[in-house]
């Protein structure tokens, strides 16, 4: 499976600009996809996550630098079958991938932690004296039934909204398995309740512009493309969206200037 930079800043909580630092230092390097926006893995997901942990931790940049040279070096390309977590303890950040728990800068196997196995699935773990929230596990649980039974992970970011109701990312991964199921009116209903109890959130706003130009709705697309930049003005997939969009309606000026931007954010 591989993720988006949007899907990543949604698991992860950072923005995009912090991720795009991480590939500029060499520490994530995600793949291209066919409009050359980023395609990341688990493994990126998972240094990017590490390097939020580290960062939260307050440990000094030398520690941080190893410890992400080394779990990159160290994670595999999926999941493994009996789960991953990472949690700060203290001063450290601890990878647990099944029986062996490891400290994330110097390798060292750490003992006496409880590691609950978690098949097929990435789960985030809270730091030490602090239980990761409900909404947290039905998140991550969504997450990784995506790609075995779309109908459960619905019903996971479903109840994940329920315990908070502006869960911005659980609205989006669920809209989107809903759009994929040619369920548009139902996925349209999904990003609009999470647009009203998200304001801020642009990806849900660029999701439905995705739909809008689904159905052919060209004007509205637009229109929701605009509004996604402007909570977001690094979205870069809206940006060549919108390039595509003004392009065939001969607003040249407004296409170049998009396009600009897109690969001014992408590297290109």
């Amino acid at each position: 499976m591989q993720y988006s930079l949007r899907q990543v800043g949604q698991i992860v909580g950072i923005p995009p600009s912090a991720i795009r630092r991480l590939i500029d230092a060499g520490f994530v390097a995600p793949a291209r996809g066919k409009r050359r926006e980023y395609r990341f893995s688990f493994r990126d997901l998972i240094v990017v996550r590490m390097a939020k942990a580290l960062s939260d931790a307050k440990l000094s940049g030398r520690r941080i630098s190893s410890s992400l040279k080394r779990l990159r070096e160290q994670l595999p390309d999926s999941p493994p079958l009996a789960g991953l977590r990472i949690a700060a303890i203290g001063n450290d950040v601890v990878v647990m991938d099944g029986a062996s728990p490891w400290r994330a800068d110097d390798g060292q196997y750490v003992l006496a932690f409880d590691v609950a196995e978690t098949q097929g699935t990435v789960a985030f773990a809270e730091p030490a004296g602090g239980a990761a929230s409900a909404n947290e596990d039905w998140f991550a649980r969504g997450l990784g039934l995506e790609e075995t039974d779309v109908t459960e992970a619905i019903a996971a970011y479903e109840k994940a909204v329920v315990e908070d109701s502006c869960r911005s990312g659980a609205y989006a991964n669920w809209g989107r398995l809903l759009h994929e199921a040619g369920r548009l009116a139902d996925a349209e209903a999904v990003y609009r309740q999470g647009a009203h109890a998200c304001p801020d959130d642009a990806v849900l706003l660029f999701n439905l512009g995705v739909l809008k130009e689904d159905q052919g709705r060209w004007a509205d697309a637009i229109a929701l493309y605009e509004q996604a930049l402007a909570k977001d003005p690094e979205m870069g997939d809206a940006h060549y969206n919108l390039g595509l969009l003004y392009q065939a309606r001969h607003r040249l000026r407004d296409a170049v200037r998009h396009f600009n931007a897109y690969r001014k954010l992408s590297g290109g």
